[in-house]
């Protein structure tokens, strides 16, 4: 596998193209940008596109103009997971090939109702030839240290699951294409939010059983409209306001603790938030509610 050599620093925003970018993917996207220049690194866009049902046409392109009308300028080529199929595949066949993954044709419905929502390893042993493909997970990783929110634990029962990295529909699983993807783009630091906790000790404990560098993590206070009710656009979270992004850059760097700059250029707004950014003034906690 070829991983590229790493600077210091390098972070990224990786959005999937289901629909325009809202304040919560914003706050994403900033927190990252701001991580990032502030240690003098790199920040990269990534579009997640592994799910054709859920994109919508036109978003990624909508995605990118609107990051270019915040000031929030990436560095290098965008990366499209969707030019990397081969690249999953091949470790899905390695992975198979050494018996550290294996065909699995239970349903959601077998899992939920028999074995009370976690896999419990069933189809490890039955030499099946298609299905879903399932990680044998022998990390088992239930915590790591965040840099924002310290010790974080998760179920153990949850972290021992064999989870699934490729669908019975051949689509490949996030956990297997993030954890790829970042190694390949030399990703040190993953700034996100609070929402992927769980998926970060799954994605760890995919690192580990790759032999891949450990990424930091650094996961970010989520807008709520209540509490575990976060904006999304599953949630028909309302789209940036291209006309005025300096009122939406605002009312990030506020959430995300920082202090008020004067500007109201995008850039010169990013270049100051920049300059002043201060790590220990993000809230430590997982939710924070916001007025509709």
């Amino acid at each position: 596998m070829n991983i590229t050599t790493r600077p210091a620093y390098v972070g990224r925003f990786a959005p999937s193209p289901s629909g325009p970018l809202h304040f919560g993917s914003l706050i994403a996207a900033l927190g990252s940008y701001l991580r990032a220049r502030a240690c003098n690194g790199k920040w990269l866009l990534r579009i997640e596109d592994i799910d054709p049902p859920r994109e919508v046409e036109g978003a990624a392109d909508d995605i990118r103009r609107t990051l270019e009308l915040y000031g929030l300028h990436w560095d290098d080529k965008v990366l499209y997971q969707s030019q990397r199929f081969n690249a999953y595949q091949q470790c899905i066949d390695q992975l198979l090939a050494k018996g550290d993954a294996y065909f699995c044709q239970c349903s959601r419905k077998q899992i939920q109702e028999e074995m009370h929502g976690i896999y419990d390893g069933r189809c490890r042993n039955r030499k099946l030839s298609e299905g879903a493909v399932r990680l044998y997970n022998q990390q088992k990783i239930a915590r790591f240290d965040d840099l924002l929110l310290g010790n974080v634990q998760v179920d153990g029962a949850f972290a021992s699951e064999d989870f699934a990295i490729q669908r019975s529909d051949g689509l490949y699983a996030y956990q297997l294409a993030v954890v790829l993807d970042d190694a390949y783009q030399g990703v040190t630091e993953i700034v996100r939010g609070a929402d992927l906790l769980e998926a970060s000790c799954r994605q760890l404990s995919l690192y580990c059983q790759l032999g891949l560098p450990l990424p930091q993590f650094m996961h970010l206070p989520l807008a709520c409209l209540k509490q575990g009710f976060k904006l999304s656009k599953q949630n028909h979270a309302q789209a940036l306001d291209k006309r005025h992004p300096h009122v939406a850059l605002q009312q990030a760097l506020l959430f995300l603790g920082q202090p008020a700059v004067i500007a109201d250029d995008p850039t010169k707004m990013l270049a100051q938030a920049v300059s002043q950014f201060d790590l220990s003034r993000i809230p430590r906690q997982t939710e924070i509610l916001i007025g509709r």
